[in-house]
């Protein structure tokens, strides 16, 4: 069978036309403000996330996915820069008085690296569209709802920033704060919660949706990067009251501490609060139903943006990306929050879903990092990533042609001017605390005891698992 030039020429160009279409053009970046991964697609058995759950569906989830510092300027300034906390110097939140007398120690990493490329900016200098809504970089929640909080302007064209009726009903947040504490701040690092009738007026994060949407409708026809970052769950653990009928309080299990654990346990890995130790069964209930249901709140937004991605026919050449800043506590071992070294604050969801990728639809287990966002996105973008960035790019495991990208993820946290650090391999966590784990050591087995419950950094049998994931820590933080 013959076939003539034009035939030819024709089958080329439909080819080409083919594969322009197949290839990603924009990024919907959704971020969640300290989640854990108690979601449904994460085999939660309680929490409703079904539109999570539908990304995971449709894209890629990373089972076993770490933040670089369970802290939120740290951790966010991390992933927006592609670098280790370390090497940005963000090492704690603005305000914060501990450490600030350290030369190396900054609340904005353009303090030290002002000409450093962000995320956003690296697709802002390629020609896209780039905005947020919402918080991507640092603020403090409730606080500074509604400012830039602690933005970098070269990152964007332009920002919204939503404010909602959970701003305006403050003095009807039920709170474990102490009694002399004041003003917005006695809710941003405390147990609060409140459930606001349903008609009461829409919330921030459903602004920032319907501002999302928006900005999606207004720039469909052109490449774009857009970053939705949503206030909740963080506390104050605020939303309407159908999403807390969701969780009857009779439902929900409260976390037991075996027997031992805290005498096996090095003291800096362990951070309560006196109020916190103080709560009733039933406060500790009405906190984790109220963190619930801010989950579940922030999840129908979620839907809302993707339902908008289907509607626009964006789906086929959009790449959308959901994660958080970091882990949260719900009440293991008498914790509450983030800034710890165990799993439940260091490991956070991560779904990516990328047009056309050969491993949509299924789930990766092998270690990976939020530091590893960055080198992903430029790689599925043909961009030039900056050569100082500390992650690796993914698009190996999102098309199948590789298993694993790397062998351990990486975790620290500060207690004061001391250092926490953690290395997370397949099989094992394992944390030490201070130069050279002088202040305490611990090593998990993460397939026999995924709750963390027996040190077995003492224990003869892993010394040599002890020694290679040192070795590990040696290397990644190096002196």
């Amino acid at each position: 069978m013959k076939f003539s030039a034009s035939l030819v020429i024709l089958f080329c160009a439909a080819t080409v036309a083919a594969s322009a279409a197949d290839k990603p053009r924009n990024v919907l970046l959704i971020m969640a403000d300290d989640l854990n991964t108690s979601l449904g697609c994460y085999g939660h058995p309680l929490v409703k996330s079904p539109n999570i759950d539908r990304l995971a569906k449709q894209g890629v989830r990373f089972e076993t996915t770490y933040c670089q510092f369970p802290l939120c300027s740290p951790s966010r300034t991390s992933l927006l820069t592609g670098r280790k906390p370390t090497a940005t110097g963000v090492l704690i939140n603005p305000g914060r008085k501990a450490n600030t007398d350290e030369p190396n120690v900054h609340p904005h990493f353009r303090d030290k690296f002002p000409d450093t490329v962000t995320l956003p900016q690296l697709f802002k200098n390629a020609g896209f569209f780039t905005a947020r809504v919402g918080k991507l970089y640092h603020y403090g929640v409730p606080g500074e709802i509604g400012t830039s909080g602690l933005d970098d302007p070269p990152s964007w064209q332009q920002v919204i920033n939503p404010r909602g009726v959970d701003k305006e009903v403050e003095d009807e947040i039920h709170t474990i704060a102490p009694p002399n504490a004041k003003g917005s701040g006695r809710f941003g690092g405390t147990l609060s919660w409140l459930s606001v009738a349903n008609d009461r007026g829409e919330h921030t994060d459903g602004i920032g949706a319907a501002e999302g949407i928006k900005l999606l409708e207004a720039h469909k026809d052109k490449p774009f990067f857009l970053a939705v970052g949503f206030y909740r769950p963080h506390t104050p653990y605020v939303a309407p009251k159908k999403y807390f009928d969701l969780y009857p309080l009779d439902q929900i299990p409260l976390p037991s501490t075996p027997a031992g654990f805290a005498e096996q346990t090095p003291k800096p890995a362990i951070t309560t609060k006196k109020n916190e130790q103080e709560m009733t069964d039933q406060q500790r209930q009405e906190a984790i139903q109220a963190y619930y249901a801010a989950t579940s709140y922030m999840d129908a937004q979620v839907g809302r943006l993707l339902d908008a991605v289907e509607r626009l026919d964006l789906a086929k050449n959009t790449v959308i990306v959901f994660t958080s800043d970091h882990g949260y506590h719900l009440g293991e071992y008498g914790m509450w929050q983030k800034q710890s070294l165990f799993e439940q604050s260091a490991r956070v969801p991560f779904i990516i879903s990328a047009p056309g990728a050969a491993r949509n639809g299924t789930a990766i287990e092998t270690p990976t990092e939020l530091l590893d966002l960055y080198p992903t996105l430029a790689d599925l973008f043909a961009l030039q990533a900056p050569a100082y960035l500390d992650g690796k790019s993914l698009a190996p495991l999102l098309d199948g042609t590789a298993v694993s990208v790397k062998s351990a993820a990486f975790t620290e946290v500060r207690r004061g001017k001391m250092t926490g650090y953690a290395v997370r391999t397949f099989m094992y966590r394992y944390i030490e605390w201070g130069k050279n784990g002088a202040d305490g050591v611990q090593l998990y087995d993460m397939e026999g005891d995924p709750q963390q419950t027996r040190n077995l950094a003492g224990d003869p049998k892993y010394s040599e698992a002890r020694a290679e994931m040192h070795g590990m820590i040696q290397e990644n933080w190096p002196e």
